[in-house]
């Protein structure tokens, strides 16, 4: 079945950047975990995202039947627009039963208004009770992370945690910073670079495994 995801107007404008884009061998060969929700208690998700103006035509009639796990209120109170003129889902502060033991300092403590109980993505629950793909709904940024394409000439795919540089946001999540136990980032991520490659028109896997740069497109 095709995924809906690949209907969108926002996995066209993915196309062309990805079809084009270098990927980053080393890091997608380094270790990284699952996700596990109950340790990490969705730390990358505490700042809420930038949606794309398709994404917030999408959600907002949606949100009423979010209701079932404890979300509720008009569209325009869980949507936050931005002085910028950009459109994010709103936060509120978090409890610190809320927020992992290792939750950066640095990091304002709220989370996405879209969270439940336990830290799951209501948008991709509600995808996988009507029997849908699990990222139907979820925002594209969201489910990529921590994948990420950086702007360039060409692009890069790329994994966004950077180590080194301890502000960085990716690399203070814990699925976004090596983990000595974890396993290759290309297997880690496979689901996502598997729906990035069927966007693309190009075997993300299949370049990695077999150490190549770039497919011909």
């Amino acid at each position: 079945m095709r995924h809906p995801i690949l209907a969108r107007g926002l996995a066209t404008d993915l196309r062309a950047s990805l079809r084009q884009a270098d990927v980053d061998h080393a890091a997608f060969a380094q270790p990284l975990a699952l996700c596990d929700l109950a340790t990490c208690r969705a730390t990358c998700c505490h700042d809420g995202v930038v949606l794309d103006s398709e994404e917030v035509t999408l959600l907002g009639p949606l949100i009423e039947e979010l209701a079932s796990y404890g979300i509720a209120g008009p569209a325009i109170g869980l949507f936050h627009q931005q002085s910028n003129g950009q459109t994010k889902t709103a936060t509120r502060p978090s409890e610190a039963h809320e927020r992992a033991i290792d939750f950066p300092d640095h990091f304002p403590q709220t989370r996405c208004v879209f969270l439940d109980s336990e830290h799951r993505c209501t948008w991709q629950r509600l995808a996988h009770d009507r029997g849908e793909a699990p990222w139907t709904y979820k925002p594209v940024s969201c489910w990529m992370h921590p994948v990420a394409l950086l702007p360039g000439e060409p692009p890069c795919l790329t994994v966004a945690g950077n180590p080194e540089t301890p502000a960085d946001f990716a690399s203070n999540t814990h699925c976004g910073r090596p983990c000595k136990l974890g396993t290759p980032a290309r297997d880690t991520l496979s689901e996502e670079l598997r729906l990035l490659g069927a966007i693309a028109g190009r075997d993300f896997l299949l370049e990695l495994s077999i150490g190549r740069g770039q497919s011909p497109v």
